[in-house]
């Protein structure tokens, strides 16, 4: 009995020590519901106004995800909390709060206890009176809202009840708070001092050797820090450590500094650096988890190989253009058996061109040749009423040059599409979005602005390259941009697109929403059906692209008013919670997809990005890369590259150039993969193939690597099945009744099942 209570006696201090740790306040969660009402009204800022017949809704997603799926325009948010000052515990310094309220779409003014504190991103500091001209911010949606006060500012009311109330204004699409994290805590070093990867990208030395630049700020105007700079380099694989390297450092107060990690590895065995600063005084760190790229593509063979869509669909009497593509060591010889009269093949570009002028079904045999050998494979053309019979495959403007996009910028993208082999991988179209346009004139002809000089030249020019041209415009008024919309004029546009030489038209909702601010479903198909008319008087095939976001479920009826494809979602962001949120959405589209008509859950975000001139390498991770582009290949996507391809990285290449993860996305049976598995940490797509396979999907959605098991007869496959791993290129053997593979920290896996 005494040893027991000795041994508590000694355990006791522990206890309390552990207690004590355990019940230090380190934040105030704001992720729960809060109150919600649409409309606008200042007196809903005050901690006394009674919310309580108010809606509730999430912060972290969207209102229109929540039922409020017309609602552009004011709504409010509250929510009521207490501030305990033990969050001082164990704070870094003590003298600053900050408020984190993930994004708002797209402006806002937050009230504490009923005196505004910040303001699209930006703290208040004074007793500034709150004014209207805040909504006509128009680019701060993707902006993490983080408001700092002095902890002793007298809006914080310590260790009792506050009142939080947020004014938010939606201009247009998805509105509202969404996003993380929605809490309150203490500023902690991490908030001082921070890495920035954004500004390059991993580059690949040889064959063994991997470099990349990074910053270390230090944001704090108060001291300098100094400590431990430490990274090292894990293997996924056995979570052992390939490299590791510390150095003692100093951060300037408001200084940055600028470091390379360089160490060997091999590039197809994956691996995460991991990076740690951990201040001297306090031991306070900051650590990132930074994942290395890793190539699974194989090299392509110096042989020549065909690769892309196999069939093509045209209408009669539309000028034809296919280029075959094909990879080998140049030069390389084109050849075609069986060209329907009309249609005539460049044996040196591998371009088909002409017209047709009978309707039909033409089986085409394909042959390409070098020193080293011949490849041989068929081309079913089809000249009906029905283009796009596969998904496009191309470039598109928004993604990097957003309205600064010019003549310049598309001629030069187009070139290097060509001479860095994308399109002897299937990539075709150059699609020039948002800002090419300036007016029409007395006569109603579209007139391009001085970005565009020559309209008609720059489709020349990338025909001649073998590639197509698109472009853009707005049933309404006015496109996203504030540039001039087809609205009236949709005859003389399409008129104007055709004489240019214009192969897709991306036609993007935008103001249209002032001429029907409340659509009907009549009224969301109307502009879309005038736009087909017009389309089709034209003697040109342009694939018709509806841009509206979803709405009205546009998948149930986007055939009817004839396009080839439609938009299913808003705008993509290049994270894992936009990628994850809009891809695995796509289930309930599926039934729709069908040669020429696809579901199109937005562009590509790899490579660099930024919708505008500022780019950035994209946040998505090597693994998040993979998930993104298999993916948008189960579903039968458009692909739509979005990146700056001057910039163009030998790891976003590589993904962008696997032909047999292509080919599941050009698949001619045209379905779109359905959701056969989902849970909490993984799910599992299936999509059936021409000549009776099966491409399947295995996606973590956890932080760690999982092996995902698939059980073939809840999937309906039978007997003994052969494995083959596409994004390696390398079969896997049989299996019968169950698998399971390793797969990375929101990576994929993507393999194919045939008898």
């Amino acid at each position: 009995m005494k040893k027991s209570l000795l041994i508590a006696a000694m355990l006791l201090p522990l206890l309390l020590t552990f207690c004590k740790h355990e019940s230090t306040v380190r934040k105030v969660d704001l992720s729960g519901p809060w109150r919600f009402q649409k409309g606008d009204d200042l007196s809903w800022a005050a901690p006394a106004y009674d919310d309580r017949k108010w809606d509730t809704l999430l912060p972290t997603t969207w209102w229109e995800e929540q039922g409020y799926k017309r609602l552009d325009g004011f709504g409010w948010y509250r929510v009521k909390f207490i501030i305990p000052s033990d969050l001082k515990v164990n704070a870094f310094r003590k003298d600053s709060l900050q408020f984190l309220l993930g994004k708002i779409d797209d402006c806002d003014q937050v009230f504490l206890n009923g005196v505004l504190i910040g303001e699209n991103g930006v703290t208040i500091r004074g007793n500034e009176k709150p004014g209207n001209d805040f909504i006509t911010v128009r680019d701060k949606w993707d902006l993490d809202r983080r408001y700092v006060l002095s902890a002793d500012d007298p809006r914080i009311l310590w260790d009792q009840e506050n009142t939080l109330a947020v004014r938010v204004f939606d201009q247009g699409g998805y509105g509202g708070m969404f996003s993380k994290p929605f809490e309150i805590a203490m500023v902690d070093l991490k908030d001082y001092v921070k890495f920035d990867f954004s500004f390059s990208a991993f580059t690949f030395e040889g064959d063994t050797a991997v470099s990349r630049k990074f910053t270390l700020q230090n944001n704090y105007g108060k001291s300098d820090f100094r400590g431990v700079l430490e990274w090292k380099v894990v293997s996924y694989e056995n979570g052992n450590t390939l490299y590791k390297k510390d150095s003692v450092i100093v951060l300037d107060k408001n200084g940055k500094s600028q470091y390379r990690m360089r160490f060997l590895t091999d590039p197809q065995k994956p691996c995460y650096a991991e990076l740690t600063f951990t201040e001297t005084t306090t031991g306070h760190r900051v650590t990132e988890t930074l994942e290395v790229p890793y190539i699974w593509t194989p090299a392509p063979t110096p042989q020549p190989r065909i690769n892309g869509a196999r069939v093509f669909g045209v209408r009669v009497w539309s000028p034809f253009r296919f280029k075959v593509p094909a990879t080998g060591q140049p030069p390389l010889k084109y050849s075609a058996e069986g060209l329907p009269q009309g249609l005539k093949i460049d044996s040196l570009s591998g371009q088909i061109t002409g017209m047709l002028s009978k309707k039909g079904e033409y089986p085409v045999k394909l042959k390409v040749t070098n020193v080293l050998g011949k490849a041989e494979g068929g081309l079913k053309i089809v000249c009906g009423d029905l283009i796009s019979l596969t998904p496009p495959m191309g470039w598109n403007s928004w993604n990097c040059w957003g309205l600064s996009v010019s003549d310049e910028k598309v001629r030069i993208s187009a070139g290097l599409i060509k001479s860095m082999g994308l399109i002897d991988h299937g990539w075709t179209y150059v699609n020039i979005d948002d800002g090419w346009e300036d007016k029409h004139d007395k006569d109603g002809n579209i007139l391009t602005n001085s970005k565009f000089p020559d309209m008609k030249a720059l489709c020349s020019y990338i025909h001649s390259l073998g590639l197509k041209a698109g472009i853009y415009s707005s049933p309404g008024t006015k496109t996203c941009g504030g540039y001039e919309g087809s609205f009236t004029f949709e005859e003389k546009d399409a008129k104007a697109y055709a004489d240019w030489g214009i192969d897709y038209l991306k036609y993007d909702w935008c103001s249209y929403g002032r001429i029907a601010p409340d659509p009907t479903l009549d009224q969301m198909k109307y502009p879309y059906k005038v736009m087909r008319h017009a389309l089709r008087q034209v003697p040109r095939d342009i694939h018709y692209s509806l841009c509206q976001y979803g709405m009205g479920n546009v998948w149930e009826w986007g055939a009817e008013v004839d396009g080839n494809s439609w938009r299913t979602t808003g705008d993509i962001e290049d994270t894992w919670e936009s990628l994850s949120a809009i891809g695995f959405s796509q289930n309930k589209c599926s039934p729709y997809a069908q040669p020429g008509r696809w579901n199109d859950p937005d562009m590509l975000v790899v490579g660099w990005v930024g919708w505008g001139p500022a780019l950035h390498y994209t946040r998505l991770t090597p693994s998040e890369q993979y998930t993104h582009i298999t993916l948008w290949c189960l579903l039968s996507a458009p692909l739509l590259i979005g990146c700056d391809l001057s910039q163009l990285d030998l790891f976003t290449l590589s993904l962008l150039t696997n032909d047999e993860v292509l080919a599941i996305d050009q698949d001619p049976l045209g379905r779109q993969a359905t959701q056969a598995k989902a849970n909490e940490k993984y799910q599992i797509w299936i999509k059936d193939l021409e000549g009776g396979g099966k491409a399947i999907g295995l996606f973590n959605l956890t932080d760690q690597p999982l092996n995902v098991p698939v059980d073939l007869k809840e999937l309906g496959l039978t007997g003994r099945l052969n494995l083959r791993d596409l994004w390696k290129q390398k079969d896997l053997g049989q299996a019968e009744n169950h698998f399971e593979m390793n797969v990375l920290p929101h990576g994929a896996v993507l393999v194919t099942v045939i008898r």
